[in-house]
């Protein structure tokens, strides 16, 4: 199999995010201006798919950061119930890849037109998404041929993570920001094949992480799916303790997403209970007895830590699709742009 359009655009991450922060500057600083002006009390987030977890992993960042509770919000409120949200006091950020699924649209529109300040996160700063809000970030990420998320997501949660420490005037989580592109080259260097090798003939899996390493994993586990045809299933190292753990016995594999965060002694004691269950455990970030250590880049801000490991993620799981015979480009019954009602 040549290499794969997957490949590539994993490849390009360092280059997008690069490109996104010098071209997409001075939208970012104007909509964190917008967002001190506003000053809202609250945040909601409209997205679909890996959008969606690019919005999660930003209500954490947000929540964690500012202090402000984020939501998110169904598309379907307004584009199948045509129910208006009264988000006067509220800011509202959609995002999307393509900036062109209608029910998205829709719900960006009624969110404006409830009082909402609206901020679009798209690749196309020209698509309806954009034109239907008071903001747009274009994440300048270059076309996107794999059906498979990769640097879009990416630049997605970068385009909000600048964003965040513009509006919060952080320069700690500004600098973080802008060494991401070295951090990312580093990540997709990375050597991920024992999991590989575990995984080549496994039938599901779990994936755990705290925080904005919870939105980490639920995208992992969504590219499990769409280019392995592994079933995976993304949960919180909490949650996953409260009935899911229950079916994790000898040699089930587990990916654990630790980060060097306050939540990482939570997830290590979450690793060692499902060691002693007889799990198959896999780690970044931390030393478990009985796991396996996978490697991540170190000495990161914790709140752009977990960005970082899904872009070694990326490169592992393009090739992990090759060796179970999936080609990473074309997943069966997908398509590129999904447009919803």
């Amino acid at each position: 199999m040549s290499e794969s359009h997957m490949a590539r655009e994993v490849a390009e991450i360092p280059e997008a995010a690069a490109r996104f922060l010098d071209r997409s500057r001075i939208a970012v600083v104007a909509a964190a201006a917008a967002l001190r002006r506003k000053d809202p009390g609250l945040v909601v987030t409209v997205a679909r798919g890996s959008s969606d977890h690019a919005a999660t992993y930003l209500k954490y960042a947000i929540e964690l950061e500012a202090g402000i509770p984020v939501a998110s919000v169904g598309p379907s409120v307004a584009s199948i119930y045509k129910r208006p949200l009264k988000l006067g006091p509220a800011a509202c950020l959609g995002i999307s890849q393509s900036g062109r699924s209608p029910d998205i649209v829709e719900m960006m529109s009624a969110a404006g037109a409830g009082g909402a300040l609206t901020i679009a996160v798209t690749n196309h700063a020209d698509s309806p998404m954009a034109q239907a809000s008071a903001h747009c970030l274009p994440l300048q990420a270059g076309e996107e041929k794999s059906v498979a998320a990769t640097k879009t997501f990416v630049t997605s949660v970068l385009a909000g993570l600048s964003l965040l420490a513009e509006w919060q005037e952080d320069d700690e989580l500004r600098h973080a920001v802008a060494d991401l592109p070295e951090a990312f080259a580093k990540a997709i260097a990375l050597d991920w094949s024992p999991l590989s090798a575990r995984l080549v003939r496994a039938s599901s899996s779990y994936v755990l992480g705290r925080g904005p390493g919870f939105a980490i994993a639920s995208e992992a586990a969504l590219k499990f799916k769409e280019t392995c045809g592994l079933h995976a299933e993304a949960y919180s190292a909490a949650e996953v303790l409260h009935g899911p753990s229950a079916i994790v016995q000898t040699s089930f594999p587990v990916l654990a997403l630790g980060v060097e965060d306050a939540a990482l002694p939570q997830l290590v004691a979450t690793a060692e209970r499902l060691v002693a269950q007889g799990a198959d455990v896999f780690i970044t970030g931390a030393d478990v007895a009985g796991a396996t250590r996978l490697p991540s880049v170190p000495d990161l801000h914790p709140l752009v830590a977990p960005l970082v490991t899904i872009a070694g993620f990326y490169g592992f799981i393009e090739a992990l699709a090759r060796r179970r015979g999936f080609h990473p480009d074309t997943p069966p019954h997908l398509r590129k742009v999904t447009e919803t009602v």
